[in-house]
């Protein structure tokens, strides 16, 4: 362990690993996450490295800014796109009038991130100092170039030793945390919290420059001087090629609520997605469509859902590890070592690898999890765009939840409805697939749709219910609601068939006859007590017993739909009667309707019509509500989620 006010001194040296010496000079290999390739003289790599088009043209883009007075800026950059490689240039490139001001804080929110940070401007810049703090290092606070952790450098009084009238620069990385409590406070110590002319530079830059839980950049960030999405970089070949596979994994999310950030509530979707039956589906696709990738991550809801399709793996005879946020250190990094390594394929998270991690290895990713944040499914998916010797492209298989409420699938990342299902499809096909639908048929996502009664009357006039059960049979069934069906018979008597559930007991079709009681002052029920006729789980079964027995005791002239008398007008009561719910200058006239359809009319708001009606549309106004406030809240994630160039809103 370093003392903890040892400075860190760093020189290169052509290893493979760190080597600590007598006076704690660290000797680091040169394998950056620069490329080869963008290196042009190997002998003298920190001074001759050869950007990319867009990264020179995001430079001038943040000088040019700063240039024009703005001090809190940010860059929106895909995962993989070399963010630390711009961040190491602009240390030296953003001048200031004094020699006294040049000292630049890096803050990260996670160790991977400082460590990487670290490697990169002890590689770029050997003659400056550079310093850590997180944890038990302790940094002096007059370093040249001083990495921390956000946790660390707000712990205690640590904070106080930065002057911060020495420093030229505060870059953030992972900058969609900015206007957390614990940066805002830092950056309130840099004079920072709001636009000053004597204030160092900020510059924050993310690959989801947004916030889903409503905080408002603003608060941090002055403007965004620029974008550059990964479907782009994937174009231009700096981010690896990619093939999409969606498959429906049958776990219906439609009920499952939102919680704080816009997203689902964790619990809840936990529930619905790790079961058997959706793990198992899980594990069948890729085998069936990626088995032979070497290194896939696959992103679960919770660590429930890890345990139960980790398990699923394996009695498929897949070695598949796991790691969570309660992995230990040494554990977690042994694994990670062994993954890079390629000595196991599958390796099963919940969120820990979302941010931050470098494995470019990974050549197939498994969204196991749904969700309705963008943010979450480009940081899921860039965790396998980074270029890889092994690899020729990424396979992204999406487990597209069915029934899904506002989901956000890779579809939708090319403005395709999130239902659309694609099979190893690349970028140029989904493009392609876009540019061929026609605009009005290009959903963001899929609406939620319920059948809509106006009135009771519109509900007893529908004969859509009656298609199923007058398929079987000749009978005047009618339906009452989607469980019971009713068949009238003579002076009131009616079979009554009805679809009953007793706990997680397979549902039961049992048919009653309802006899009517002589009219009494004395009984309390126009009906005797039901008598059953049968029960059977077999719906064709449970129709064809009762028409069975009402063709032996009902007259066929009465129960049969084929009669004649059917066709003709109806009577003046079956008008009366229907015309007591129907509005004033809207009365039906004996040419309206028929005899026979009037009195399926009447049997329906006889046996309970009006109170099914009731519930339909209290459950109607519940769904219009509920879909009202989705619509709203996923149009607010969309604005959050969406990274423009300019300048944000406070």
């Amino acid at each position: 362990m370093l003392p903890l006010t040892t400075r860190w001194l760093f020189s290169v040296r052509p290893i493979r690993r760190f080597t600590i010496t007598r006076c704690y000079r660290y000797r680091f290999s040169t394998s950056l996450t620069v490329r080869t390739a963008d290196v042009v003289d190997i002998s003298n790599p920190f001074q001759s490295i050869r950007l990319r088009d867009y990264q020179e043209e995001c430079i001038q883009s943040v000088l040019s800014s700063l240039d024009n007075g703005h001090k809190r800026l940010g860059i929106s950059l895909a995962t993989g796109s070399g963010k630390t490689v711009i961040f190491t240039q602009l240390i030296d490139r953003i001048k200031t009038a004094s020699r006294d001001v040049d000292q630049t804080l890096i803050l990260a929110h996670r160790r991977e991130l400082v460590e990487q940070a670290a490697r990169h401007c002890t590689s770029a810049y050997p003659h400056k100092t550079v310093e850590i703090e997180m944890g038990n290092i302790h940094a002096s606070g007059t370093a040249d170039i001083t990495i921390a952790s956000i946790q660390s450098i707000n712990s205690g009084n640590r904070i106080s030793k930065y002057d911060p009238r020495r420093f030229k620069l505060v870059l953030v990385d992972e900058a969609h945390h900015i206007v957390a409590p614990g940066y805002l406070k830092i950056l309130e110590h840099f004079g920072l919290d709001k636009k000053r002319d004597d204030s160092p530079a900020l510059v924050g830059v993310s690959a989801t420059l947004s916030r889903a839980d409503g905080l408002r950049l603003g608060a941090a960030i002055d403007e965004v001087v620029y974008h550059k999405d990964y479907v782009d970089m994937i174009g231009d070949k700096w981010l690896s090629d990619v093939i999409f596979t969606t498959v429906e994994s049958t776990a219906d999310v439609s009920q499952v609520g939102t919680g704080s950030t816009g997203d689902f509530q964790t619990r809840e979707l936990s529930k619905v997605v790790n079961t058997k039956q959706v793990n198992e589906i899980t594990v069948r696709s890729w085998l069936a469509k990626a088995s032979e990738r070497k290194s896939t991550l696959v992103f679960c809801v919770d660590l429930a859902h890890i345990d139960g399709l980790t398990k699923t793996f394996r009695e498929h005879g897949i070695d598949a590890r796991f790691v969570t946020g309660e992995t230990p250190k040494v554990e977690r990094s042994e694994i990670l070592e062994a993954f890079r390594r390629q000595e196991f394929p599958v390796l099963i998270n919940c969120g820990v690898f979302t941010e931050g991690t470098d494995i470019p290895n990974i050549d197939c990713v498994v969204l196991a999890r749904p969700t309705r944040s963008r943010n979450l499914l480009v940081q899921m998916i860039g965790r396998g765009m980074r270029l890889h010797p092994d690899k020729k492209d990424c396979h992204i298989i999406d487990m597209v939840s069915s029934l899904s409420v506002g989901i956000v699938t890779t579809p939708t990342l090319f403005g395709l409805d999130p239902s659309e299902l694609v099979e190893k499809a690349t970028p140029r096909d989904l493009q392609h697939l876009k540019s061929s639908q026609e605009a009005a048929e290009i959903n963001i996502r899929r609406k939620i749709t319920f059948v809509e009664y106006d009135s009771v009357f519109d509900l007893i006039a529908d004969t859509s219910g009656e298609r199923h059960i007058r398929a079987i049979s000749p009978h005047a069934w009618v339906q009452i609601n989607p469980n019971r069906w009713i068949l009238s018979g003579p002076d009131g008597t009616f079979i009554r068939l009805e679809k009953e559930t007793s706990g997680d007991e397979k549902g039961m079709f049992v048919g009653c006859e309802v006899r009517a009681l002589p009219k009494s002052k004395k009984s309390k029920s126009p009906y005797a007590a039901p008598r059953q006729l049968l029960s059977t789980p077999i719906f064709a079964d449970a129709v064809h017993g009762c028409d069975r027995y009402a063709s032996e005791m009902y007259p066929h002239l009465l129960i049969s739909r084929n009669q004649r008398w059917r066709e003709g007008p109806p009577t003046e009561g079956q008008l009366n009667f229907l015309n007591r719910i129907r509005e004033d200058g809207d009365k039906l006239k004996e040419g309206d309707i028929t005899k026979g359809k009037a009195a399926d009319m009447i049997t329906k708001l006889r046996h309970g019509a009006r109170g099914h009606f009731a519930v339909l549309d209290a459950d109607r106004k519940r769904k219009q509500r509920r879909q009202t406030l989705d619509e709203a809240k996923e149009k607010m994630m969309k604005i959050r989620e969406k990274v423009s160039i300019g300048p944000l809103s406070a």
